[in-house]
């Protein structure tokens, strides 16, 4: 589609509301953020290496219908998009159903609240990798947490390094939940594909979300997943009927970034969670754009994307923040 016809969509489709959309103020990295991880380069990979542009936004997303079944096969011109409420200054590629590179870390909580099911997350979490990772062009790490963030397994492709990673998590201690997003994105998942082939980008999070031990805030620990561009997909771990506090920390984090999450009414149903997130990671869409009046300048750049037919939602991270010169 040309750069005239994209803009007619966007001229015709948006509600004038969207496009007085406010942005986020960017936020410096904490001053007490927890102990640094050293981040450690992915292992090399097979796949051909695409170098994608600094002024170039390569956004990932999911479109479903009101059953929150997928949507396939659908076409550029199917999408409107707003980027700092304008529209982009050109597309330069759209794929559907995308077989991008993997990077997901695993990030598990290991507090004591968590003691009674813990097993069971171990399991279901294992299997996902098993079904998840392609060992040519798929890397992962493992972190736990309780009261301070700790990976028990680096990037890798081995399966079974992984396994051992998950099983070499113990529960016990308090909960420090915003410090292990925040530490996962900034020293694992930020730069991992600087300068390399578009990856995509995501952490799946299993927590109850409740939080008593951490030394940055929600607000930080999202930001810092829209400067690492990852998705995060969060499995509640708490069975009440009711949703808790925790649960709106889980729902807040994902919306932010362009994830979901999953309420499995029982330890048992964990694995089926696992297993959402695995298709949907199969039924994604790619988009890659040059931004408009595009600035150097570290600022955070909100993002609106929807479709033209609106029986369908479309689920993509709300912004990022643009490199600095």
């Amino acid at each position: 589609m040309s750069r005239k016809i994209f803009g007619l969509v966007l001229a015709v489709a948006f509600a004038p509301a969207a496009l007085h959309a406010q942005q986020p103020a960017p936020a410096a990295p904490p001053a007490q953020a927890p102990a640094a991880q050293q981040p450690a380069a992915p292992d090399a990979s097979d796949i051909p290496v695409v170098k994608i542009n600094a002024d170039e936004v390569n956004l990932i997303f999911t479109v479903t219908d009101k059953h929150g079944h997928y949507i396939p096969d659908l076409k550029q011109s199917d999408f409107a998009l707003l980027d700092d409420q304008k529209a982009p200054a050109r597309v330069t590629s759209f794929r559907q159903q995308i077989n991008l590179p993997l990077r997901v870390g695993i990030v598990i909580d290991t507090s004591t609240s968590i003691h009674t099911r813990f097993q069971f997350e171990q399991q279901s979490a294992t299997e996902f990798l098993l079904q998840v990772i392609k060992a040519k062009s798929d890397r992962a790490f493992v972190m736990g947490f309780s009261e301070v963030p700790k990976v028990s397994q680096d990037w890798t492709n081995n399966i079974d390094g992984l396994e051992t990673g998950v099983n070499r998590l113990s529960p016990g201690g308090g909960t420090a939940l915003f410090d292990a997003v925040y530490v996962a994105c900034r020293d694992k998942l930020q730069d991992v594909s600087r300068g390399q082939e578009p990856v995509r980008k995501a952490m799946v999070l299993l927590s109850d979300g409740d939080d008593n031990q951490s030394r940055v805030h929600e607000d930080e620990a999202i930001k810092m997943c829209q400067r690492a561009e990852t998705i995060v997909y969060a499995i509640s771990t708490n069975w009440t009927p009711s949703r808790g506090k925790g649960d709106k920390v889980l729902s807040d984090i994902a919306e932010a970034t362009g994830g979901q999450v999953l309420f499995p009414p029982s330890v048992e149903e964990i694995s089926n969670s696992f297993h959402a997130i695995e298709e949907e990671l199969r039924s994604q869409y790619s988009l890659a754009y040059a931004p408009a009046d595009f600035k150097y300048d570290g600022s955070f750049r909100t993002i609106y994307l929807y479709c033209n037919d609106r029986r369908y939602q479309v689920r993509a991270r709300k912004g990022y923040f643009s490199p600095k010169q």
